[in-house]
């Protein structure tokens, strides 16, 4: 894979030179290839919000670099650099201010001086993609559900076919069934689009069911950096910084302990629903 984020020797503090200065990130070091779905997970207070704002220069490092898709957040041409890191930040939904969702998506396209054709083609592709039909975006977005306002607010961002999609818990406040639906779209991206999506989540359901990798921060630092079955294998070294593992793990380590043929390292829901089956079927076999 080539790679599209490299973050070297990283640091960045807030209120620097005050009493109150406090170190948010403290030399990282990350690289993401192109197409990834990778999440980044860790306490309040972690640094993982600090560390997605570096990703589109909204933030900019105190020290060491940050190079997207060959591209210096602390150079010139950061209009260029946002269109290419779309960053969805909690209740992205309280954004939305136009007459109708139509515009509201469009508002994006019009300040990159996009034409008129190419709006309504972009527009109506990711309409599609979101399943916001013809109706719903003549509507006022105050008239929206609140999972049809998410997904109207992310359309906004993915007009401008951005590289790289950023979501800070995209899901807060969603049901569970608006947050499969969302989640279903997102992972539609990253595969047909070959999207490449970091997720930051307290849910480690979400992440387990969802992301190839997981990067998990501490006090400013990445502790651990692995695939998904790996980091969520390292339970201990997890609850030692507050962090825990999905609750199927835990059904599936007692289920473990009354039958040590039943793998114990599962972390999704699918996943245990197909070892129980197939010890089901063998046991009556």
């Amino acid at each position: 894979m080539n790679n599209i984020i490299t973050l070297s020797n990283v640091s960045y503090s807030y209120n620097k030179g005050t009493p109150l200065e406090k170190k948010a990130l403290n030399q990282v070091f990350l690289s993401i290839d192109k197409g990834e779905f990778v999440a980044i997970i860790g306490h309040t207070g972690s640094g993982k919000s600090t560390l997605i704002q570096h990703m589109n220069g909204l933030i900019k490092p105190d020290k060491g670099s940050i190079i997207i898709d060959g591209q210096d957040t602390k150079g010139k041409g950061l209009k260029e650099l946002r269109k290419k890191v779309g960053i969805v930040f909690q209740y992205p939904e309280h954004q939305l201010f136009e007459e109708t969702v139509y515009k509201d998506i469009e508002f994006g396209l019009l300040k990159h001086s996009i034409p008129k054709d190419e709006r309504k083609k972009r527009i109506k592709e990711i309409a599609t993609i979101l399943e916001l039909s013809d109706d719903i975006l003549l509507k006022s977005p105050y008239e929206l559900s609140g999972g049809q306002k998410r997904r109207a607010a992310i359309a906004g961002i993915l007009v401008l076919q951005p590289e790289i999609l950023v979501l800070d818990e995209p899901v807060a406040g969603l049901d569970p069934a608006g947050c499969k639906e969302l989640f279903n779209i997102v992972r539609q991206l990253h595969l047909i689009k070959k999207i490449t999506v970091i997720l930051v989540s307290h849910s480690m359901e979400i992440v387990a069911d969802y992301a190839d990798r997981i990067i998990v921060m501490d006090r400013g630092q990445i502790k651990m950096d692995g695939l998904v079955d790996e980091i969520f294998s390292r339970e201990d070294e997890l609850r030692a910084i507050n962090l825990s593992v999905p609750q199927i793990a835990k059904l599936m380590q007692l289920l473990n302990q009354l039958d040590s043929t039943i793998n114990s390292k599962i972390f999704t829901v699918d996943k245990a629903y197909d070892e129980i089956l197939k010890k089901v079927k063998k046991n009556h076999d």
